[in-house]
């Protein structure tokens, strides 16, 4: 008998629902569904907590190819997480094109410029610089809240930072800032490897 089997079984036995199981093993009733249909597995110390729960031991729930299907299930949440983690904080880095200086401050000014201070260019152009770094910044923050949990969001606010990372570089490069354009292309090539990796 296969683990989804098994908990049914143990559930049923009890007469609760798959809501007041959720409530006692501190997930929500989607888990406990989702592990009773047979489309995934629970994580090591979700299977601790239905072991004790159900006074059984964990080998008398699930077999040792399931597992091994949890312990991969287990990697791969942990991978995906600790991407979306790494791809925020990487989203929330350009906000330090505020304060260094990384623009040209227009053809009569050769120094470089931090955002807040670039004064050599027009407003729009100021401005749509600030709302891109904004906007990145705030997908950025929103990945890492993400990465905490199995929100579905995460993974819009995952999409959406690397499509602003790719808009930040065009938009850099074409206002010819191309130190601003080369950071958030370093940027958007980390991401862009770290999700390459993460698939693999």
């Amino acid at each position: 008998m296969e683990f989804s089997e098994k908990l049914q079984e143990l559930r049923k036995a009890r007469s609760l629902t798959q809501e007041q199981l959720a409530a006692e093993l501190y997930v929500s009733r989607t888990a406990v569904s989702k592990w009773e249909s047979g489309r995934g597995y629970p994580s090591i110390d979700s299977l601790r907590e239905i072991s004790r729960f159900f006074s059984v031991t964990i080998d008398e729930l699930i077999s040792p190819d399931e597992v091994v299907s949890a312990a991969q299930e287990d990697k791969r949440t942990f991978t995906r997480r600790y991407a979306s983690l790494v791809c925020g904080m990487l989203d929330v880095l350009p906000a330090l094109l505020l304060i260094v200086p990384v623009f040209g401050n227009g053809p009569g000014d050769p120094a470089s410029v931090s955002l807040l201070s670039l004064s050599g260019v027009s407003v729009w152009i100021k401005a749509t610089f600030a709302a891109y770094v904004g906007v990145t910044v705030l997908c950025g923050l929103c990945e890492v809240a993400a990465s905490r949990t199995d929100a579905s969001w995460g993974r819009a606010a995952l999409v959406a930072g690397i499509g602003l990372s790719a808009v930040s570089v065009a938009v850099f490069i074409l206002a010819r800032q191309p130190y601003a354009g080369i950071t958030c292309f370093a940027l958007l090539a980390t991401k862009s490897l770290l999700l390459w990796r993460r698939d693999r």
